[in-house]
């Protein structure tokens, strides 16, 4: 039986809905960005790891202007197809979404680990709206049920404060910290880091 991974991307939240809309307005079209999305490291993950694993990337709904609300009623329909030991992956915003959704439910399944690529904690330090996005008061319950649990930052990200990572080591003792210097917001096209520390673990 294959290994599963479930890897939930990143998008953008807001305030309101004009507030989308002027940034859809004010926002640059580049065709070479949109042309290589599809040979980020996500996408390959799978033939990375090898033929011993699954990896299940669901499109979460409305990734451009992205609700909490909508994303738990999706992300709960996926839930039936999961089996034990599973490795959770949250990108960005998918990130945040895992912290949030395991700290106030219960997942089906044993977690083995969770990943948690540059995930913003809270808009203290930050130029945008996590909206809905807003985690407890305690992540102990995510703590209890993440399995092994990582945080992969960069310090040249451009997007997600650095410091966020601290926020995060300080909720989350017992995770590990992986610190990077020029990855960014982690939208390149290989990931050899993740790959080796996934199948490390079985």
């Amino acid at each position: 039986m294959k290994k599963q991974v479930l890897l939930i991307h990143g998008g953008e939240s807001y305030e309101s809905y004009e507030m989308y809309l002027e940034d859809l307005r004010n926002a640059k079209f580049d065709l070479e960005e949109e042309k290589g999305r599809d040979k980020r490291w996500r996408f390959s993950l799978e033939k990375d790891l090898g033929s011993d694993f699954e990896v299940i990337r669901p499109t979460m709904p409305n990734k451009q202007n992205v609700k909490y609300k909508e994303w738990k009623i999706w992300f709960e329909k996926i839930l039936p197809y999961l089996e034990d030991n599973i490795v959770l992956i949250g990108h960005s915003l998918g990130g945040i979404f895992l912290v949030k959704y395991l700290s106030e439910n219960d997942f089906p399944e044993k977690i083995r680990a969770t990943y948690l690529i540059a995930p913003p904690y809270d808009e203290k330090d930050a130029d945008y709206s996590l909206a809905d996005f807003v985690l407890p008061n305690s992540l102990e319950k995510f703590e209890n049920q993440g399995g092994q649990i990582y945080f992969y930052h960069s310090q040249d990200d451009p997007i997600v404060p650095f410091v966020d990572v601290d926020k995060y080591a300080k909720a989350l003792p017992k995770a590990e910290k992986v610190i990077f210097k020029e990855k960014g917001h982690f939208m390149q096209e290989e990931f050899p880091e993740l790959v080796d520390s996934i199948k490390q673990l079985y």
